[in-house]
C-alpha cells in the first residue's frame, strides 16, 4: 500500500495551483461589481477545494476507501494518480493523464476559458460605449460568462471528482442562475425595449439553440 504522505500533503502545490487558475480566470473575467465578485469568489472556492484534495488531503479517497478497496483491491488508492477516479473506476490501465475523462476535461476547461475571454472582450466594449452586449457569444446566449464558469467546473469534475466539489457544483449552478435572473431584471429596467428585443432574439440564457450555431446571428443597433 502506498503511503499517503508520499503523494499528498503538498500544500505549496495547493497554493500555487489555486493561485494560477484563479488569476488566470481573473484575467478573463475581470470582476467589477459586487455581483461579479460574488460569482468569482464562489468559483475560486471550488478551485481551492479541488486542489486541496488533489495535492493536500484526499478526503474523498479516505471517505470511500473501504468501498474502493473492497471492489477494486488491485488499485493503490492512495497513489496520487488514483485520484483520477473516473479513469480508475472504468479500468483505464495506462497513465490517467492520457485517459478519456482527463482528455475530455481539457476540452471543457479550455472551452470555458475561451468563452470567458470572448465574452469579456464584447462586454468590455459594450460597457465603454454604454450599450448592450449583443455580439460574439452574446449573439447566441445571454450569459456566456456564467456558461464559461460552468464549463470549467464540469471539466474539473471529469478530471478529479471529489465529494466536496460534487456537492458544491449544484449550489454554484443555482447561484449563477439566480444571478442571471437578477441581472436581467436590472438591465431590462434600465434599457427597456432594447433588452426585451434582445431577449426575444436570443432566448437561451446559457446553452445556445442548435440551429443558431449554424445561422449568422442578427445584431440590432441599440436604439431605444
Amino acid at each position: 500500500m502506498h503511503d499517503v504522505s508520499d503523494s499528498y500533503g503538498l500544500w505549496l502545490l495547493v497554493v500555487v495551483n489555486s493561485a494560477i487558475f484563479i488569476l488566470f480566470a481573473f484575467s478573463f473575467f475581470k470582476p467589477q461589481t459586487m455581483r461579479d465578485w460574488r460569482s468569482f469568489g464562489a468559483f475560486s472556492a471550488f478551485l481551492i477545494a479541488l486542489f486541496t484534495e488533489m495535492y493536500g488531503f484526499p478526503l474523498t479517497i479516505f471517505f470511500l476507501s473501504g468501498w474502493l478497496q473492497e471492489n477494486y483491491p488491485n488499485v493503490d488508492w492512495f497513489a496520487h494518480d488514483s485520484g483520477h477516479l473516473l479513469e480508475m473506476l472504468f479500468g483505464w490501465k495506462a497513465n490517467p493523464h492520457f485517459g478519456p475523462f482527463h482528455l475530455l476535461s481539457f476540452i471543457f476547461i479550455g472551452g470555458g476559458f475561451w468563452l470567458l475571454s470572448a465574452a469579456w472582450a464584447v462586454l468590455y466594449q459594450a460597457q465603454k460605449s454604454g450599450t448592450l452586449a449583443q455580439r460574439g457569444p452574446y449573439a447566441y446566449v445571454r450569459h456566456p460568462q456564467y456558461g464559461g464558469f460552468v464549463l470549467i467546473l464540469i471539466g474539473f469534475l471529469f478530471q478529479w471528482p471529489t465529494i466536496l466539489t460534487l456537492a458544491m457544483f449544484p449550489v454554484l449552478l443555482v447561484m449563477y442562475w439566480r444571478l442571471a435572473l437578477t441581472e436581467e431584471r436590472e438591465v431590462e429596467a434600465e434599457l427597456g425595449d432594447v433588452y426585451r428585443r434582445y431577449a426575444a432574439r436570443v432566448p437561451r440564457r446559457f446553452i445556445p439553440r442548435w440551429k443558431d450555431l449554424f445561422d449568422r446571428p442578427v445584431v440590432e443597433q441599440d436604439q431605444p
